[in-house]
Protein backbone atom coordinates (compact mmCIF):
# COMPACT_ATOMS: atom_id res chain seq x y z
CA UNK A 1 0.00 0.00 0.00
CA UNK A 2 1.37 3.39 -0.99
CA UNK A 3 1.28 6.06 1.72
CA UNK A 4 1.44 9.62 0.48
CA UNK A 5 3.19 12.25 2.47
CA UNK A 6 6.27 14.40 2.78
CA UNK A 7 9.66 14.11 4.41
CA UNK A 8 9.94 16.79 7.11
CA UNK A 9 13.23 18.71 7.50
CA UNK A 10 13.74 16.93 10.81
CA UNK A 11 13.89 13.62 8.96
CA UNK A 12 10.39 12.53 10.02
CA UNK A 13 8.00 11.23 7.38
CA UNK A 14 4.63 12.97 7.61
CA UNK A 15 1.62 11.38 5.98
CA UNK A 16 -0.73 13.45 3.86
CA UNK A 17 -3.58 14.94 5.98
CA UNK A 18 -6.17 13.45 3.64
CA UNK A 19 -4.54 10.05 3.94
CA UNK A 20 -5.07 10.00 7.71
CA UNK A 21 -8.44 11.77 7.75
CA UNK A 22 -7.50 15.23 9.01
CA UNK A 23 -9.13 18.49 8.01
CA UNK A 24 -7.42 21.88 7.73
CA UNK A 25 -8.27 22.89 11.33
CA UNK A 26 -6.74 19.66 12.67
CA UNK A 27 -3.57 20.26 10.70
CA UNK A 28 -3.22 23.79 12.13
CA UNK A 29 -3.73 22.51 15.69
CA UNK A 30 -1.11 19.80 15.21
CA UNK A 31 1.31 22.36 13.80
CA UNK A 32 0.90 24.62 16.84
CA UNK A 33 1.28 21.75 19.30
CA UNK A 34 4.41 20.53 17.49
CA UNK A 35 5.97 23.99 17.68
CA UNK A 36 5.23 24.29 21.41
CA UNK A 37 6.57 20.79 22.09
CA UNK A 38 9.78 21.57 20.25
CA UNK A 39 10.28 24.76 22.26
CA UNK A 40 9.77 22.91 25.55
CA UNK A 41 11.81 19.85 24.61
CA UNK A 42 14.57 19.04 27.12
CA UNK A 43 16.78 17.93 24.26
CA UNK A 44 19.16 20.82 23.66
CA UNK A 45 19.66 21.91 20.08
CA UNK A 46 23.41 21.85 20.39
CA UNK A 47 23.35 18.14 21.27
CA UNK A 48 21.51 17.41 18.04
CA UNK A 49 24.13 19.32 16.06
CA UNK A 50 27.24 17.88 17.65
CA UNK A 51 26.26 14.26 18.21
CA UNK A 52 29.14 12.17 19.41
CA UNK A 53 30.76 14.97 21.40
CA UNK A 54 30.57 15.11 25.20
CA UNK A 55 28.30 17.81 26.62
CA UNK A 56 31.21 19.54 28.38
CA UNK A 57 34.15 20.60 26.21
CA UNK A 58 37.38 22.55 26.78
CA UNK A 59 40.02 24.13 24.56
CA UNK A 60 43.42 25.77 25.11
CA UNK A 61 45.01 28.45 22.94
CA UNK A 62 48.20 30.47 22.63
CA UNK A 63 48.24 33.49 20.33
CA UNK A 64 51.64 33.57 18.62
CA UNK A 65 51.31 37.30 17.84
CA UNK A 66 50.19 38.65 21.22
CA UNK A 67 51.58 36.03 23.59
CA UNK A 68 48.16 35.60 25.22
CA UNK A 69 47.08 32.24 26.63
CA UNK A 70 43.60 30.88 27.22
CA UNK A 71 42.32 27.61 28.68
CA UNK A 72 38.55 27.60 28.79
CA UNK A 73 35.46 25.45 29.07
CA UNK A 74 33.46 26.75 26.13
CA UNK A 75 30.56 24.31 26.38
CA UNK A 76 29.10 23.08 29.65
CA UNK A 77 26.40 20.40 29.84
CA UNK A 78 25.46 21.00 26.21
CA UNK A 79 25.25 24.79 26.49
CA UNK A 80 27.81 27.08 24.88
CA UNK A 81 29.15 29.46 27.53
CA UNK A 82 28.78 33.08 26.41
CA UNK A 83 31.61 34.38 28.61
CA UNK A 84 33.99 31.70 27.32
CA UNK A 85 32.99 32.40 23.72
CA UNK A 86 33.76 36.09 24.28
CA UNK A 87 37.22 35.18 25.56
CA UNK A 88 37.80 33.01 22.51
CA UNK A 89 36.62 35.82 20.22
CA UNK A 90 39.19 38.07 21.88
CA UNK A 91 42.20 35.75 21.65
CA UNK A 92 41.30 34.93 18.05
CA UNK A 93 40.84 38.59 17.09
CA UNK A 94 42.54 40.27 14.16
CA UNK A 95 45.78 41.24 15.92
CA UNK A 96 46.52 43.85 13.26
CA UNK A 97 43.36 45.87 13.79
CA UNK A 98 42.09 44.65 17.14
CA UNK A 99 38.71 43.80 15.60
CA UNK A 100 36.77 40.78 16.81
CA UNK A 101 33.99 38.68 15.41
CA UNK A 102 31.97 35.85 16.85
CA UNK A 103 33.81 32.61 16.20
CA UNK A 104 31.45 29.89 15.05
CA UNK A 105 30.91 27.22 17.72
CA UNK A 106 31.11 24.59 15.01
CA UNK A 107 34.73 25.57 14.38
CA UNK A 108 35.43 25.17 18.09
CA UNK A 109 33.83 21.73 18.03
CA UNK A 110 36.07 20.79 15.09
CA UNK A 111 39.08 21.91 17.11
CA UNK A 112 37.87 19.90 20.07
CA UNK A 113 37.42 16.79 17.92
CA UNK A 114 40.91 17.23 16.51
CA UNK A 115 42.40 17.64 19.99
CA UNK A 116 40.77 14.39 21.07
CA UNK A 117 42.46 12.65 18.17
CA UNK A 118 45.97 14.00 18.77
CA UNK A 119 45.90 14.42 22.58
CA UNK A 120 48.21 17.48 22.52
CA UNK A 121 50.53 18.38 25.39
CA UNK A 122 50.53 22.00 24.27
CA UNK A 123 47.66 24.41 23.47
CA UNK A 124 46.70 25.26 19.92
CA UNK A 125 49.04 27.95 18.64
CA UNK A 126 46.99 30.51 16.73
CA UNK A 127 48.72 31.70 13.58
CA UNK A 128 45.61 33.38 12.21
CA UNK A 129 42.08 33.48 13.58
CA UNK A 130 39.59 36.14 12.59
CA UNK A 131 40.69 38.52 9.83
CA UNK A 132 38.97 41.78 9.12
CA UNK A 133 38.15 42.39 5.43
CA UNK A 134 40.85 45.08 5.38
CA UNK A 135 43.51 42.71 6.72
CA UNK A 136 42.40 39.99 4.34
CA UNK A 137 42.71 42.35 1.38
CA UNK A 138 46.23 43.35 2.43
CA UNK A 139 47.33 39.72 2.83
CA UNK A 140 45.74 38.80 -0.48
CA UNK A 141 47.97 41.32 -2.26
CA UNK A 142 51.00 39.58 -0.75
CA UNK A 143 49.93 35.99 -1.36
CA UNK A 144 47.85 34.17 -3.95
CA UNK A 145 46.95 31.64 -1.26
CA UNK A 146 44.59 34.08 0.47
CA UNK A 147 41.01 33.77 -0.76
CA UNK A 148 38.99 36.88 -1.57
CA UNK A 149 36.07 35.57 0.50
CA UNK A 150 38.11 33.84 3.16
CA UNK A 151 36.33 31.92 5.90
CA UNK A 152 38.68 33.77 8.26
CA UNK A 153 36.61 36.93 7.66
CA UNK A 154 33.48 35.09 8.79
CA UNK A 155 34.83 33.69 12.05
CA UNK A 156 34.79 30.22 10.49
CA UNK A 157 38.51 29.47 10.13
CA UNK A 158 41.75 29.24 12.03
CA UNK A 159 45.39 28.53 11.14
CA UNK A 160 47.11 26.46 13.81
CA UNK A 161 50.10 24.40 14.86
CA UNK A 162 50.81 22.34 17.97
CA UNK A 163 54.40 22.40 19.27
CA UNK A 164 55.75 18.89 19.61
CA UNK A 165 53.23 17.46 17.16
CA UNK A 166 54.28 17.28 13.52
CA UNK A 167 52.28 19.48 11.18
CA UNK A 168 52.07 16.68 8.61
CA UNK A 169 50.52 14.38 11.20
CA UNK A 170 48.19 17.14 12.40
CA UNK A 171 47.04 17.64 8.83
CA UNK A 172 46.41 13.90 8.41
CA UNK A 173 44.30 13.76 11.56
CA UNK A 174 42.34 16.86 10.57
CA UNK A 175 41.47 15.25 7.24
CA UNK A 176 39.98 12.28 9.07
CA UNK A 177 37.41 14.55 10.70
CA UNK A 178 35.73 15.25 7.34
CA UNK A 179 34.17 18.25 9.04
CA UNK A 180 35.20 21.20 6.88
CA UNK A 181 38.14 22.61 4.96
CA UNK A 182 41.70 21.54 5.74
CA UNK A 183 44.81 23.14 4.27
CA UNK A 184 48.45 22.10 4.65
CA UNK A 185 51.24 24.70 4.72
CA UNK A 186 54.47 22.85 5.56
CA UNK A 187 56.72 25.80 4.63
CA UNK A 188 55.07 27.95 7.30
CA UNK A 189 54.49 25.01 9.67
CA UNK A 190 50.73 25.27 10.15
CA UNK A 191 47.44 23.86 8.97
CA UNK A 192 44.22 25.67 8.09
CA UNK A 193 40.97 24.43 9.58
CA UNK A 194 37.50 25.76 8.83
CA UNK A 195 33.87 24.76 9.24
CA UNK A 196 32.88 25.33 5.63
CA UNK A 197 32.32 22.62 3.00
CA UNK A 198 34.50 19.50 3.25
CA UNK A 199 37.55 19.94 1.01
CA UNK A 200 41.34 19.89 1.30
CA UNK A 201 44.48 21.29 -0.29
Amino acid sequence: MEVKGTLHSSGTFVESPRQIGLNRRDVIKIGLLTTIAAALSPVKAVEAIVRGLPPTRRLSFFNTHTGEKLAVCYCRQGDYCSDALSEINHIMRDHRTGETRDIRPRLLDNLYSLAKRVDPCEPYHIISGYRSPVTNAVLRKKSKGVARRSFHTLGMAIDIRIPGFGTKGLHAEALKLSAGGVGYYPESDFIHLDCGPVRHW
